[in-house]
């Protein structure tokens, strides 16, 4: 099992964008997947279809952790029953569903004990080949839980100032947490959002991108994309949704969770 946060330190880059399109790449791949929703904002938990039932949200898992026995209170996103089954069986994406109740772990004090309190839920999510883990947009608690349950972060940028001083603050920070809670933790790279081909800031930006973080610049690079909204408020996986635009969007997608997945020691890809 990979457990992979999706991070990033500003706000409206398209974090649980690029969470949900991973999930609809692994859900094509046959890749049993659980997205973790730790956003107390719960978008992710809405964009996979989720009907909540009597299950425990994740605050409340977070709660007591050793009792949660999470495999009892995820739910199937609905974009399973969209997609047919494989070599392996039933396609599978499940969802600890997010809800405003983690925000009480939102804070920058926590000690060891509460940082582990994602690691001791998850101990029981086995069966799942991936973990994606959708951080909301700080470094506050919420997000460092996350990190000591991961092995690994990918950090979700726009090309623009502010989101690229942003990810180097991120970094920065991915190591001193690093060094001093989870020594297995390494930035799987950087993912390239909303990029339009056409604008020259974002053309200098991703240059200054490249100089500063290397091959940790993942490939491909995601692009705007005008029915993005459309496609998650209708709570529909990219690789259902009609369209060549969306097309080459699950495309996208495909490649990059193949370069996220690409090896345990080293899930990072050469920027192109």
């Amino acid at each position: 099992m990979q457990v992979v946060s999706i991070s990033s330190l500003k706000g409206g880059v398209g974090k649980t964008s690029v969470t949900t399109g991973l999930a609809s790449a692994a859900l094509a791949a046959g890749v049993r997947t659980l997205v973790v929703d730790l956003d107390p904002h719960a978008d992710a938990t809405t964009a996979l279809g989720v009907q909540p039932g009597d299950q425990l949200d994740i605050g409340r898992m977070l709660k007591s952790p050793r009792r949660a026995k999470i495999a009892e209170n995820v739910v199937r996103s609905s974009w399973a029953d969209r997609t047919p089954p494989n070599g392996s069986g039933p396609a599978v994406l499940d969802v600890a569903v997010g809800s405003a109740y983690t925000g009480i772990y939102d804070r920058p004090d926590l000690g060891r004990r509460d940082l582990r309190r994602l690691s001791a839920v998850l101990a029981g999510a086995n069966d799942y080949q991936l973990v994606l883990i959708d951080c909301p947009p700080s470094l506050n608690g919420l997000t460092r839980m996350a990190w000591a349950a991961s092995d690994k972060v990918a950090l979700v940028a726009e090309p623009g100032l502010f989101s690229v001083a942003g990810t180097e603050r991120t970094m920065r920070a991915i190591q001193l947490f690093k060094q001093e809670f989870a020594p297995n933790l390494s930035p799987a790279g950087i993912v390239a959002n909303r990029v339009r081909s056409g604008s020259s800031e974002h053309t200098y930006r991703l240059a200054e991108m490249e100089s500063m973080f290397g091959e940790l610049l993942l490939s491909p690079r995601i692009p705007e994309q005008a029915n993005w909204q459309q496609i998650q408020g209708a709570a529909h996986p990219v690789h259902h949704w009609p369209g060549d635009s969306a097309k080459s969007a699950a495309g996208l997608f495909d490649d990059l969770l193949s370069n996220l997945m690409a090896s345990r020691s080293g899930l990072r890809s050469r920027a192109r």
